[in-house]
């Protein structure tokens, strides 16, 4: 698949990832967004408790050390062909 293609079944719910990437379990998911009122740091520090804050939808990866980390789409990743739902 190329990455348009990976998107859509991001968009889905499926689990996405390149048969490039060396790390064992890696893949990508969707995050959707959602609303929550501030209640502990780091927020707190930002915004006065209980304000309410829309969490925008966002793109993570699950590593391969099995962390999960907010991901951004490099130009290889962008233009690659071998990207392929995971099961």
């Amino acid at each position: 698949m190329n990455f348009g293609e990976a998107l859509e079944a991001l968009k889905l719910g499926q689990k996405v990832a390149r048969e490039g990437w060396n790390g064992k379990g890696m893949f990508l998911f969707l995050v959707p967004g959602s609303v929550f009122n501030v209640s502990r740091p780091p927020l707190l520090g930002i915004y006065p408790a209980g304000t309410e804050i829309r969490y925008r939808p966002h793109v993570d990866m699950k590593t391969a050390q099995g962390d999960v980390v907010p991901w951004l789409c490099s130009q290889t990743d962008m233009l690659a062909e071998d990207w392929g739902i995971v099961h």
